[in-house]
């Protein structure tokens, strides 16, 4: 950490060339003393990641930035707030503390939050932050989080954990196994130091997958941002049983869109199926996330269309947890019967249909946007159908 970069005439300089290109900069070269313009440059970029993902950051003086991937891979300041607000209690260790965004929203919530991160580099960045953002119920350690707990004696009211992978290991199955810390290897050691932990994976995560990984699951959190699913918060607990509750929200501009739903009795629900009629609903992501396919139309009291199409109806509009259209006609799938709609332009989506966006609109010559809503699925009756609509 070059405190360097935190002297007033090199602060000024980042903060009047935050909409400046970067690159023209490094270019150019700066001339301050002890301070190489590449390092002033990681500065700019990395702040301006943070104007709208950690304005409270972004809003505060002399904060010292890591890399811009340390930005892009920590939480949001929105989905870290929204997650402080799940706990409480008198203390919360953080074992993978990283840029401290979540720590920050804990300390709304707790009396005394322990920062634990195995980067010196970063805990001097954090522990240098918090003091300008007036954290001081904030304790950093810079240290392995598992290591702190085998030498510690005490004893939190909450544990948090957001294990990272190991590797890349795309395009096969995502376990926590594969992840550091190992959450599964671990539990006993993170109960014998807490008896609620608060877990955040990806949501690449299989949700089946990590209920067999982590026994102990009390209820589980799927959160998206503007309908982007960004996590899952597994809550543990030593006496959780196989029934808990799956609790989703996404997270908009003004308000959180939620929808709960107990897990165990998703398979067991009995559902309508109905052709199209008045309005047609498309579920948000969490939704489709967590599976509640059956527990939503049930609660809700609307039809599905079709077993795998996730698309919802009915007479009378209803407050949805998701998009909302009123519907202009259904007709049957075939080039014909779309020609003579003269549709040129509109929002095209799929649902258990053969056909990609991208084949639809070059087959139909159909440009994207409009006030137009084309949705192509597959009908009750197992036929090809195309359901034309306005947003309600």
């Amino acid at each position: 950490m070059n405190t360097l970069i935190l002297n007033t005439e090199i602060q000024d300089f980042i903060a009047s060339n935050l909409k400046s290109d970067t690159a023209a900069i490094l270019l150019k070269g700066t001339a301050f003393e002890g301070v190489e313009t590449r390092e002033i440059v990681e500065q700019i970029e990395a702040k301006q990641r943070c104007l709208s993902k950690l304005p409270s950051w972004y809003n505060t003086s002399n904060i010292y930035y890591p890399s811009k991937l340390n930005i892009e891979q920590t939480s949001s300041e929105r989905t870290a707030n929204y997650k402080a607000s799940l706990i409480s209690g008198d203390s919360i260790l953080d074992i993978t503390g990283g840029f401290g965004v979540d720590c920050y929203a804990f300390s709304k919530q707790f009396k005394q939050v322990t920062h634990c991160e195995i980067n010196t580099h970063l805990s001097d960045i954090v522990t240098h932050n918090f003091q300008q953002l007036n954290a001081d119920t904030i304790e950093t350690i810079s240290e392995d989080g598992i290591t702190y707990l085998k030498r510690t004696t005490k004893v939190f009211d909450w544990i948090y954990v957001d294990p990272s992978r190991r590797h890349d290991s795309k395009g096969k199955v995502f376990f926590l196994n594969d992840c550091l810390p190992n959450v599964p290897e671990h539990l006993d050691l993170l109960f014998k130091h807490a008896n609620n932990i608060l877990v955040k994976t990806s949501p690449l995560l299989d949700i089946s997958v990590g209920c067999q990984e982590l026994k102990y699951v009390n209820a589980l959190y799927v959160v998206a941002l503007n309908n982007d699913v960004k996590e899952l918060l597994w809550v543990l607990n030593r006496n959780a049983t196989n029934a808990f509750t799956i609790h989703t929200a996404n997270i908009t501009k003004n308000t959180v869109e939620t929808f709960n739903f107990p897990i165990d009795l998703e398979g067991e629900l009995f559902i309508e199926y109905s052709t199209p009629l008045q309005f047609l609903y498309e579920p948000n992501s969490t939704i489709l996330k967590a599976g509640a396919f059956n527990s939503v139309a049930h609660q809700l009291g609307v039809f599905k269309l079709q077993k795998h199409a996730h698309l919802y109806t009915s007479q009378e509009k209803i407050a949805f947890p998701g998009r909302t259209f009123e519907i202009i006609k259904t007709i049957p799938f075939n080039k014909k019967a779309i020609q003579k709609e003269g549709i040129k332009k509109a929002n095209i989506t799929t649902r258990n249909f053969q056909d990609s966006v991208t084949d639809l609109r070059k087959k139909l010559k159909i440009k994207d946007g409009g006030d137009d809503y084309l949705f192509f699925t597959t009908d009750v009756n197992s036929n090809k159908i195309v359901i034309i609509c306005k947003k309600a």
